[in-house]
């Protein structure tokens, strides 16, 4: 029997029909989308080497281990601080870029800007950052970080630093810069990925 099949006997059968509906709906729409990315696959390998090839299909699970890893660690520690994910990531780009607009904050993370405003107000709520106004333009209004707020957070993060540390002692310079390079490549195209799911 087909999943479609089974779903449809379930429902007949069961007060649950909906959510095994809905579940096995996300099954074939996620098999829908595995057929579709191998297809395409197939379509850019035609006249590529098989060692490319190869490479490029290890590129694209490595990928997806790696993006599945940031994610269960960011989580893991959005929980220990008691912030969600998208919180926990403006609070990053925060100190990396210092005070921005809220329309500064959506350019950067590819957020819509009311969703921009409510995670602003989330942790303004938290006592994790301020609004206040730029003293070198009084009619901006610029989102600051609470520093005494956000003491003794970086020492969870501490050992994960530590760790990648020594993992760049084991590659030379030419080849940390290719790695920065991707990383800036990639990061900009899933920006640009962000902002057409937020468009349709």
């Amino acid at each position: 029997m087909t999943m479609r099949g089974v779903g449809m006997a379930v429902a007949r059968t069961s007060r649950w029909a909906p959510s095994v509906l809905s579940a096995a709906s996300m099954v074939i729409t996620f098999r829908s989308y595995e057929r579709n990315i191998k297809q395409r696959w197939r379509a850019v390998s035609r006249g590529v080497s098989g060692r490319r090839n190869k490479l490029l299909e290890a590129l694209t699970v490595a990928g997806r281990e790696h993006s599945n890893a940031a994610v269960m660690y960011h989580g893991a520690m959005g929980e220990r601080l008691g912030l969600g994910m998208t919180e926990e990531k403006t609070l990053d780009l925060l100190q990396r870029l210092g005070p921005l607009t809220a329309g500064e904050i959506a350019q950067h993370t590819g957020l819509a800007p009311a969703t921009v405003s409510g995670l602003i107000d989330r942790l303004e709520g938290k006592w994790l950052v301020r609004r206040v106004r730029d003293t070198k333009d009084r009619r901006r209004v610029i989102v600051e970080i609470n520093y005494e707020r956000l003491a003794g957070f970086s020492e969870l993060f501490e050992p994960f630093v530590v760790a990648l540390s020594q993992l760049y002692e084991r590659y030379t310079d030419d080849e940390l810069e290719l790695i920065l390079d991707w990383l800036n490549r990639s990061a900009a195209l899933q920006r640009e990925a962000t902002q057409g799911l937020i468009e349709e």
